[in-house]
């Protein structure tokens, strides 16, 4: 499948095609079920070229499976939810069974996860923020047995990607973010949530596919995601998730659009990576 988006702005990176699918395919990579791993690491390896696959037994770590919509993974949670709230937030190491919990990761966690664990991400000011937080996610439970990771070039005629995942530089954002407005009149058709790298290309950009406008999902503020992903694609860029319904608005867009233009030329030829 090509893009005229793609083409507009020259990305660097393929952009990439999230899909549900009963077959993995081929030579995709996928963590070894059991073993931890980061989620947009798969969304790194489509956007050079190499299809991902995750399920409910490979999905790399709790907050992965919950993020791609296999469900609530955070009741799978050691300790429980109550210590997910506080690894968020301000820790486990102030009540007698966080602190049990944690040991009995020390031998399974990396050590820095375990360190995470007790002495908290301070993403969230408080373990009760964190429940709030929780508790308004847009959950999703996949009708399939992979999400699938392709670059979009790879998408086969009659596949219907659920989401297009940009990563993209500041200059090239500022047109995704025009171009998600152009045909709307609302200033509405962008927006960034806090969320975890997964849960901003996954199960916030399903519910927006599930809605009457769907609006772009602009993601990558989380940091732990960004520290994860800096290697694989370097330290500049946002994740810009498209709804394909809107990807397709605004690929049918391109032609007279600012991207035509010489504002928008001379940027690229500013920055042209």
């Amino acid at each position: 499948m090509e893009s005229a988006i793609a083409t507009a702005i020259r990305t660097p990176l393929q952009p990439v095609a999230i899909l549900f699918a009963d077959d993995r395919p081929e030579e995709a990579l996928q963590f070894a079920e059991g073993r931890w791993g980061c989620v947009m690491w798969l969304l790194a390896s489509a956007a050079k070229g190499r299809a991902a696959a995750a399920d409910r037994a490979t999905f790399g770590c709790i907050g992965g499976g919950t993020g791609l919509g296999f469900g609530n993974r955070y009741v799978d949670w050691p300790g429980g939810t109550e210590c997910f709230h506080r690894f968020l937030s301000t820790g486990n190491d102030d009540w007698e069974h966080g602190r049990a919990a944690a040991e009995e990761l020390v031998d399974s966690w990396r050590r820095q996860a375990v360190e995470q664990f007790v002495e908290g991400e301070r993403y969230v000011k408080t373990p009760e923020l964190t429940a709030r937080f929780v508790d308004a996610l847009p959950f999703h439970e996949v009708p399939r047995s992979y999400v699938v990771f392709k670059p979009l070039a790879d998408v086969a005629a009659g596949e219907r990607p659920e989401v297009v995942v940009f990563l993209v530089d500041p200059d090239r954002l500022a047109a995704l973010v025009v171009l998600a407005n152009y045909a709307r009149g609302d200033n509405e058709g962008a927006f960034i949530p806090w969320a975890a790298g997964c849960q901003s290309i996954g199960i916030y950009a399903y519910r927006e596919a599930r809605s009457e406008h769907p609006r772009a999902v602009i993601g990558l503020v989380d940091p732990s995601a960004r520290a994860y992903i800096a290697k694989q694609v370097g330290r500049d860029l946002m994740t810009v998730a498209l709804p394909f319904a809107l990807f397709e608005e605004m690929e049918s867009n391109v032609p007279g659009s600012f991207l035509e233009r010489d504002t928008w030329r001379s940027l690229l030829a500013a920055n042209p990576r």
